[in-house]
C-alpha cells in the first residue's frame, strides 16, 4: 500500500495557518536555506487536501483567473488532487481534480490507486490529517518549524497523540527551519 505523508509548515507553537487561513508569516521567514522539495514531490504521486487549503491555492496562485497556473504549480503539476468538502466546488480546466465527500476510509482504495505505487501527500489541513490518522492511514508527520508563533489559527494537527504512536526518524536544521520527520505507529496495520 501507498505511504501516506502530512507534510507541513508550522509555527512553532503549532499553528500551520493564522485564524485568517493567511501563510503570511510564513512567507516572512528567510527562506534560505529552506527543505529542497523535489527529492519530496518525486515520492508523491496523489494529493489530498481540504477545501481551504485548495481555495487557498487557487486565490494565491489566481487560478481563477489563470487557470493554467494550476499545472504549473511544482506541488501540484499533473498529481491526481484529492479535495476533501462537504460543499460542489469546481476544478481548474484539465486538471485532474476529485473532490470527496465522506470518510478518509472510504476514499482511501481510489486514493492510493491514483498515486500509482507512490507515496500520498496530505498537503495542508491539519483536521484532514487527523482524519488520517484516526483511520489508521496516517504513516508519516513531517513537519518544517518556523521561527514564528501566533496566538491563534489553524492547528498542525487538533488530535492527541500519545507518545507510542510516534517514532522520530530524523531532524534536520535547514536555514531557519527544522525539519522532523516522525513515522506513525498504527497498531491496526502491519
Amino acid at each position: 500500500m501507498a505511504r501516506v505523508i502530512y507534510n507541513a509548515a508550522a509555527t512553532l507553537n503549532g499553528f500551520i495557518a493564522d485564524e485568517a487561513d493567511s501563510l503570511g508569516w510564513l512567507f516572512a521567514v528567510d527562506g534560505e536555506g529552506a527543505p529542497d522539495n523535489a527529492a519530496f514531490m518525486d515520492r508523491i504521486g496523489a494529493l489530498a487536501m481540504g477545501s481551504t487549503t485548495y481555495e487557498w491555492i487557487l486565490r494565491q496562485e489566481n487560478v481563477d483567473e489563470q487557470p493554467e497556473r494550476w499545472h504549473e504549480l511544482a506541488y501540484v503539476g499533473d498529481r491526481p488532487t484529492f479535495v476533501f468538502t462537504r460543499r460542489v466546488l469546481s476544478a481548474p480546466p484539465g486538471a485532474d481534480v476529485r473532490f470527496v465527500s465522506g470518510a478518509v476510509a472510504h476514499a482511501l482504495p481510489e486514493l492510493v490507486g491514483a498515486a500509482g505505487g507512490r507515496a500520498v501527500w496530505v498537503l495542508g489541513g491539519g483536521d484532514l490529517a487527523g482524519q488520517f490518522l484516526d483511520a489508521g492511514a496516517l504513516d508519516e508527520i513531517q513537519v518544517s518549524l518556523a521561527p514564528a508563533t501566533l496566538d491563534g489559527g489553524a492547528p498542525l494537527l487538533p488530535r492527541r497523540v500519545e507518545p507510542d504512536r510516534l517514532r522520530l526518524q530524523s531532524a534536520e536544521r535547514h536555514g531557519q527551519f527544522v525539519h522532523v520527520v516522525y513515522a506513525v505507529v498504527n497498531p491496526a496495520r502491519p
